[in-house]
């Protein structure tokens, strides 16, 4: 399933729900329709910021931890393997669109809408 963002101020995106949700819900939005209005934007914009740094941090944790625990891990692994290690995609890339969209509707006194 797909949401797609609308605002006057930037061109309209469209996301997985799956991604997408743990934020909405975060804002206290329903995924499936609703809005984002002017007077919301700065605090959605500042808990999404933070979504994205813990996200990174933990990765940060993880990729410490595996090291340490699996220092020759990485020969053992196939190349598919390796390339899947690879290829996962962050938090703040999945995310960076959306905020994008919110800083500059923000900028711009502009609300996001999606579902209508």
């Amino acid at each position: 399933m797909l949401v797609s963002f609308q605002s006057t101020a930037t061109a309209e995106i469209t996301m997985y729900k799956a991604h997408i949700v743990e934020v909405l819900e975060l804002l206290g939005k329903n995924v499936d329709r609703g809005v984002i209005t002017v007077a919301e934007m700065a605090k959605a914009i500042e808990k999404i910021e933070a979504l994205i740094e813990a996200d990174k941090k933990q990765r940060q944790l993880q990729e410490s931890k595996e090291s340490t625990e699996n220092s020759y891990a990485d020969e053992d692994l196939d190349d598919a393997e390796k390339k899947k290690k690879k290829d996962t995609v962050t938090l703040s890339a999945r995310l960076f669109p959306f905020l994008d969209m919110l800083k500059i509707a923000h900028k711009k006194q502009k609300d996001i809408l999606w579902g209508v």
